[in-house]
């Protein structure tokens, strides 16, 4: 993974948290749809992106300050920083 001077909390990163299932856990929970997939590098949620109507992922990072996220999109290879407002790929 490439290191960021900008950002410790993916500097922190040892090993990535993959999706167990691509689904958002809590869209499921509630019937409605999501976009795009993202998962808590803290604790493993998998959880849908700002272009879904319930911003699931977001609303984490808010209630838990859970600061890292990956794309959990089959060929994406990011991460993103909430604190920071840092991007960063990865191989």
């Amino acid at each position: 993974m490439k290191r960021q001077r900008e950002c410790e909390h993916i500097n922190d990163i040892k090993e990535l948290k993959h999706p167990k299932e691509l689904v958002c856990e809590e869209c499921i929970k509630s019937g409605s749809d999501w976009v795009h997939l993202r998962t808590c590098q803290t604790c493993g949620a998998t959880l849908c992106c700002d272009q879904s109507p319930n911003k699931h992922m977001t609303r984490h990072y808010h209630e838990t300050h859970h600061p890292v996220v990956i794309s959990a999109e089959p060929g994406e290879k990011w991460l993103w920083c909430y604190v920071d407002n840092i991007f960063a790929e990865y191989e």
